[in-house]
């Protein structure tokens, strides 16, 4: 895919704002969970980042670049969302 393709438009349009959802998901776990249920929260975060990804990418209706699309919606969010346990879990274990 080069730059000048319509495609990579579409990508963005519809892959950053999924990851964009996952970082407040991740957030509001962060900020509403004891640190004990960190570990239940972010696996439900990711199942819905999963459930929005396909729900965005079927109401794009293009079919070139889906799979392309999903696995860069899906990666980021995962990426996310390990960067966020590894924060969250720092925040765990530091003395109160």
């Amino acid at each position: 895919m080069t730059i000048d393709q319509p495609g990579l438009a579409l990508a963005l349009r519809s892959v950053i704002p999924v990851w964009v959802l996952v970082v407040i998901g991740a957030v509001l776990v962060g900020v509403f969970t004891p640190a004990a249920q960190f570990g239940k929260w972010i696996p439900i975060v990711l199942a819905a980042a999963i459930l929005v990804t396909f729900s965005v990418q079927l109401a794009t209706e293009e079919k070139v670049g889906f799979v392309n699309r999903v696995m860069a919606s899906l990666g980021g969010s995962v990426v996310i969302l390990a960067a966020a346990t590894a924060i969250l879990a720092v925040i765990a274990l530091a003395p109160k």
